[in-house]
């Protein structure tokens, strides 16, 4: 099984949303271990580490080796919560990994040729991303990196679909399974630009005062016909 990540957890046993901030003020992060045919163990990671990861779109749909003293533990992750307003990792779910167990886990999706696709290069189009990773089925050690989708033959007002996108041998789309056929992109013609609403507001108040103008000369010259009579 080929693992990508290497992280160093420890066992804790506090519970509870006050063991989970005094862990946080520490420089650590709660997490959960579950799965593998085994009893769900409460860990704590490094906050420094995470950090240095969670940008890294691999870390998300790769194995990750997970070192818990001497042990070491195949595991993805599941589910991690960020603070809405901080740079800080709240919470991690991570599930073990067996090399006979199918694993469910999303992978990202690559988009190739968009630039030289017909209804971009030609056409003028504009590219729409609606999907940006799916999930799969599969045993770990058929686990892609990522998927690519060849946009290269695209012509304007064309999508793709979900089963449009080429699969490895031994893995499987859960959604197509589910009979769920998304858009996943397209190539559409761009929108007509809008005003800007400041300029059409200048433009508009430039028309009436040059219209004001001529209005006043006008009722000016009224009043002098009416001195003359």
């Amino acid at each position: 099984m080929k693992t990508a990540f290497e992280l160093a957890a420890e066992f804790r046993d506090d519970e509870g949303k006050g063991a989970s901030r005094r862990l946080r003020r520490s420089g650590r992060v709660p997490a959960i271990l579950y799965g593998g045919k085994r009893e769900p163990r409460m860990l704590s990671l490094s906050q420094e580490k995470l950090l240095t990861l969670i940008d890294n779109e691999k870390f998300y749909s790769s194995i990750i080796s997970l070192k818990v003293g001497e042990v070491t533990q195949a595991a993805i992750l599941k589910d991690l919560q960020m603070h809405p307003a901080k740079t800080q990792v709240m919470h991690l779910d991570l599930q073990r990994v067996l090399d006979d167990e199918k694993i469910r886990i999303f992978v990202p999706l690559h988009f190739k040729g968009e630039n030289v696709a017909p209804g971009v290069k030609t056409a003028g189009g504009v590219v729409s991303h609606r999907v940006a990773d799916v999930e799969v089925s599969c045993l770990p050690k058929d686990l892609p990196e990522f998927l690519e989708l060849d946009l290269s033959a695209m012509e304007l007002n064309e999508t793709k679909f979900l089963s449009d996108i080429a699969l490895p041998p031994d893995v499987v789309m859960t959604a197509l399974v589910q009979g769920k056929d998304a858009a996943v992109v397209s190539i559409h013609a761009p929108r007509a630009q809008e005003p800007d609403p400041a300029a059409a507001a200048a433009a508009t108040e430039g028309a009436v005062a040059a219209g004001a103008v001529p209005a006043a000369a006008d009722a000016k010259d009224a009043k002098k016909d009416e001195a003359k009579k």
